[in-house]
């Protein structure tokens, strides 16, 4: 008798002989029924370049898990376009669908006893979205990486998604033509793939390898290389060694696993979305973790890795530069990873890294020098202060200005301060607000690139802050300061800051302060009313019925 849950439930007593019936339908015979049986979560789609591979990375996986002894069960998980739709009324679906997704392939998964899952994704939240679940659910389980998209050319510069949005600052700001603005949108995503720069998809990706839960160099790759390709079906392979070994996520996705993941992103100059995530992920995990280690881990790591947004390179540069194995190999090296960690191949992180070099090559400078980083510090501080007493989260790399006194500029939503700054309302020194765009006000909590990218394009990135209890893109720099806690929908106060205020973002005393005195900020509270919901029924209702505080992961159960 075979020790997996699934071939268990099906091979025992006349009760399950309907079982059987259904499954001969879809393929099984008499000698399948002793297999494991292993989900194939695949979030292939149209809706975005990001997906429109992932069905042959799934069909891969499919073959090699028959060929390895398994049986495969296929399965659609959701995406969202967070390019599509951002800086639209679309983009609050977007945290959503981390939820659904986990949902999904919980429900999948765990409804038909299945003894493991390979999930495939691509765009945002597809990666976090799957880990929830696999961290729930607890059963054999990894994660393929569609891979990323490969750089646009237009006037000799690699292009992004990101620059399109910049682009319509510059339009906005009368520093391009409009045949410009089209040659750039034109060029700017020539084929499949997630968002080129180290922006969230890639951020995630890369994270997930580092914790264990992905292939070697697999979160580097090319959507259109053929290496792709062959990497699913060795995860494929891994994952029903992993079945047969027991290996189970929670024995991999550890404290020690998530400091790891978090070392890297700080390396690397990942998303402020990781933040969210990583605590959304512990969370289903079991594990302790809070805002707070996130400023533990990046005081002690540097930025190594020149990426966009704020540097030069994108994710296949990267890759070939000697990926993820050549960033953690240089951070072991140095005792800022926990090389006991076990990965899902059965290997730790020190086995799996002992055959790469402690320093990169030098004939390339994606990766820098351990002497020369880009930042003697990571990139992603936890700010606190009147304004925002639960934390929140500030990008601090390639800013000029660290610290910024100004006048607030506020705004109740993202569309009406994305038409002050294209009507060229917002003037150096200001610090704009956002705010009702937080997990249960907006609810949703949008990305703010729309706003951000046209102020780079415009010529303000340096000189006019932004805070929000939104989110960002990962396509995002400057002085920008989002997921501000408590948000303005409950009471935070954000919600109480009045046109003209002064505000003060200081990255260096990791502060978020509005310089109003307590009794007058007393005075207006006791002003203030709650705003009716913005949706009374459907998803998005009960999402803001559930959510939590950006601090916690804006999580849902």
């Amino acid at each position: 008798m075979s020790d997996n849950r699934r071939s268990q439930a099906i091979t025992q007593g006349h009760q399950h002989a309907p079982s059987r019936a259904m499954l001969r339908a879809v393929g099984f015979g008499d000698g399948d029924f002793n297999k494991p049986i292993v989900g194939v979560a695949n979030g292939y789609s149209t809706i975005t370049p990001c997906n429109k591979g992932l069905n042959d990375l799934s069909m891969k996986a499919e073959s090699v898990l028959r060929q390895a002894g398994a049986m495969p069960q296929m399965f659609g998980t959701i995406t969202v376009s967070d390019g599509i739709s951002m800086g639209t009324e679309g983009m609050k679906y977007s945290l959503v669908s981390r939820e659904v997704i986990a949902d999904s392939v919980e429900t999948c998964v765990q409804s038909g006893s299945m003894d493991g899952v390979i999930a495939i994704g691509g765009c945002d939240k597809n990666m976090p979205g799957a880990m929830i679940a696999m961290a729930r659910m607890n059963v054999p389980a990894i994660f393929v990486y569609g891979g990323t998209i490969k750089p646009g050319h237009y006037k000799n510069q690699d292009l992004t998604v990101v620059s399109v949005f910049e682009a319509v600052g510059k339009h906005s700001a009368h520093k391009i033509d409009d045949e410009e603005l089209l040659q750039i949108e034109r060029h700017a995503c020539p084929g499949a793939g997630s968002c080129g720069g180290m922006y969230t998809a890639n951020t995630m990706s890369s994270a997930f390898e580092a914790m264990g839960m992905s292939l070697p160099y697999s979160s580097t790759m090319s959507a259109e290389d053929n290496e792709k390709l062959l990497s699913a079906g060795q995860s494929a392979e891994v994952l029903v060694n992993a079945i047969k070994k027991q290996i189970l996520p929670r024995d991999i996705i550890t404290r020690q696993s998530i400091e790891n993941a978090i070392a890297v992103i700080m390396a690397v100059g990942g998303s402020t979305n990781a933040i969210l995530h990583f605590l959304a992920i512990a969370h289903a995990a079991g594990v302790e973790w809070n805002i707070d280690d996130f400023e533990e881990i990046r005081g002690k790591v540097p930025v190594l890795c020149d990426l966009k947004p704020s540097g030069r390179y994108v994710a296949a540069d990267l890759h070939r530069a000697g990926g993820i194995p050549q960033v953690m190999k240089m951070l072991l090296t140095r005792g800022l990873l926990h090389g006991d960690c076990i990965t899902i191949s059965g290997q730790t992180i020190a086995e799996v890294l002992k055959d790469i070099p402690d320093a990169p090559r030098t004939d390339q400078d994606v990766i820098r020098p351990w002497d020369n980083p880009m930042y003697a510090q990571g990139h992603l501080a936890i700010l606190k202060g009147n304004l925002s007493t639960e934390g929140c989260v500030a990008k601090i790399s390639g800013i000029k200005n660290p610290k910024i006194t100004g006048p607030a500029r506020v705004f109740e939503s993202e569309e009406t301060c994305m038409a002050a700054i294209l009507a060229r309302k917002i003037q150096p020194g200001d610090v704009v607000v956002i705010r009702y765009e937080g997990p249960k006000g907006g609810p949703g909590m949008r990305e703010m690139l729309s706003p951000t990218s046209a102020l780079i394009g415009e010529g303000l990135g340096d000189s006019v802050g932004l805070i929000t209890d939104g989110r960002f893109s990962g396509g995002t720099y400057g002085m920008v300061v989002g997921h501000v806690a408590p948000e303005a929908f409950v009471g935070g106060n954000i919600a109480l800051v009045q046109e003209g205020d002064s505000i003060t973002i200081d990255a260096e005393q990791r502060l978020l302060q509005l310089n109003v005195s307590d009794s007058e900020l007393a005075k207006r509270r006791a002003a203030w009313q709650p705003p009716q919901p913005r949706y009374s029924r459907g998803v998005l209702a009960k999402y803001a019925k559930l959510v939590s505080s950006a601090s916690q992961g804006a999580i849902t159960d």
